[in-house]
Parts: C-alpha cells; structure tokens; sequence
C-alpha cells in the first residue's frame, strides 16, 4: 500500500473566515501534522523543509522551541525530528473528552464482539478520516494500534460512508488529485461521484480493497451531531466473506448506527 501525503489537507478556516492567519501559528501546526503523519519515522531538517517549502533558519528555530516544550523529539545529535510526548498527551485529552465516543466506545465493542471482525468508528477532518475508536478482530493481531491513524476518505468505507451525504459539499473533502493507496483505489472524481451516490442508494458504502488489499470493508454514516462526519465500519478478509456474511455485517452495522443515533438523540442537550 502506498503513503497517503504526508501533511493533512486543512480546512483552511482562517482564511474562510475573513481572519488574517498567523504564518508562525500556521507554521507551527504544519511542522506537527507533518511529524504526526510520520509516526515513528524520523525527519531531518532538510527533508522537512523540502515538504513545506520552509527556509532552513526558521524550521530549525521552530523545532529548538517545540524539542524544548515536549511537543517535538530529537536525537542526541539533534539531527533526526519525530512527534513528541505533548503532541500524544493533546491527542489523548481529546479522546477522553469527547462526549460522542465515549456514547460510541461500548457500542463499538459489542458490536465487534457480534461479528468477530475488526470495526471501527472515525471522523471526517478535511480530505481525511481519522480513526478514533477500532475493536479489533480476535482472529488476527495487528501490530500497531489505528487510533489516531487518518487515511485519505475517498478511499476508505468510512471516509465514503460520510461523503455520500455531503451532496455538492463533496469537493471541499477532496484532494487535488486522488491518489491511489492500491491498484484498486477510486482515481477519477467522476467514477468517485458514482461510487458515492451508489452508496447513498444503498444506505452504506464499500471499500473493494482500495486502501488495505485483501479487505473489503462496509461503511455507514452515523449523523450523530450537525456536522455528520462520522462513521462507522466494519473491515474483513475477502477469504472469509460470502454474500450470507456480508449482509449479515451490513445488516448489523445499520442496527448499531440506529441505536447510536436514538442515544444521542435522546441526550440532545446534555452532551459537553
């Protein structure tokens, strides 16, 4: 599977809003998104400067300043950069407050415990879903947890699963050009389109291999608050798939997402 680019596609709201943007606070969060999207592997200060098109003086003075506050880490010879501790202590603190997962969590894991595959709930953020909450298969162990992972939506049942609804908002969540993950990945915007109002027929999206090959996954879109980016989906081996099973996961998937919704909607006012 090829990388998704490595620095997320933002809203830009700044600039929506009439606000004039502080280039150094914009700076600042290009430099941890790009770190974030690296996980675990280390960037050198060329390599960042190239990404952002950054003069070397002032990307290395950023990065003294964020190494000393804890949101950046460095080698001993403060050559090699990755995300720091702050950056994950920040990412938690969201997780643990946000009033919807916690409504999602036990939901989400009794519904991996019914079908015995890997679900997961996400979150529109821009161009990309971004995995917040996965109850993992017991038949296989994966070895890096997808918490706080984010994929590129078009390519993911999650991600396709919340575009569906979006109508003409569609573009705003796309990229420039629609990279492929797989040799399966949706490229054109127009065969996208189709695939998308496919899914909002159906009342659920697929993903046929196009970000992981040898899955296929099955997304919905929960509509639990006004902003509708959230999703719930369900990935699994095509090995293990027959057309009995797999409306067998659709059809559980659309029940856990109505319950989700009657939750929420009768906590209307008392979620903060």
């Amino acid at each position: 599977m090829s990388a998704p680019s490595a620095v997320p596609a933002r809203a830009g709201t700044a600039a929506l809003s009439g606000i004039r943007e502080v280039k150094s606070a914009a700076r600042t969060v290009e430099v941890l998104e790009f770190l974030a999207a690296r996980r675990n592997r280390p960037v050198t200060i060329r390599e960042l400067c190239s990404e952002l098109s950054a003069p070397r003086s002032s990307i290395y003075a950023l990065l003294r300043t964020l190494t000393d506050l804890g949101w950046v880490r460095t080698d001993p010879t403060r050559s090699m950069y990755s995300i720091g501790i702050r950056a994950l202590l920040a990412g938690t603190t969201y997780l643990d407050t946000d009033p919807l997962l916690r409504i999602v969590q036990p939901h989400l894991e009794e519904l991996g415990k019914r079908l015995g595959e890997t679900v997961h709930y996400g979150r529109l953020d821009g161009s990309d879903i971004v995995y917040l909450a996965t109850q993992e298969s017991p038949a296989y162990e994966r070895k890096s947890n997808r918490v706080g992972r984010r994929l590129p939506a078009y390519a993911t049942s999650l991600g396709k699963a919340v575009l569906a609804n979006l109508g003409t908002d569609v573009d705003a969540h796309l990229p420039e050009k629609l990279l492929p993950l797989t040799q399966h990945t949706i490229t054109s915007r127009r065969k996208l389109k189709a695939d998308l109002e496919a899914s909002r027929k159906r009342g659920y999206a697929l993903d046929n291999e196009e970000n992981t090959l040898g899955l296929r996954c099955f997304g919905v879109g929960l509509d639990l608050d006004d902003s509708g980016g959230d999703a719930l989906s369900c990935s699994v081996p095509l090995d293990r798939l027959s057309p009995p099973r797999e409306q067998e996961i659709v059809n559980e998937l659309l029940a856990t997402a109505t319950l989700m919704r009657k939750i929420v909607r009768s906590l209307d006012g008392l979620l903060g």
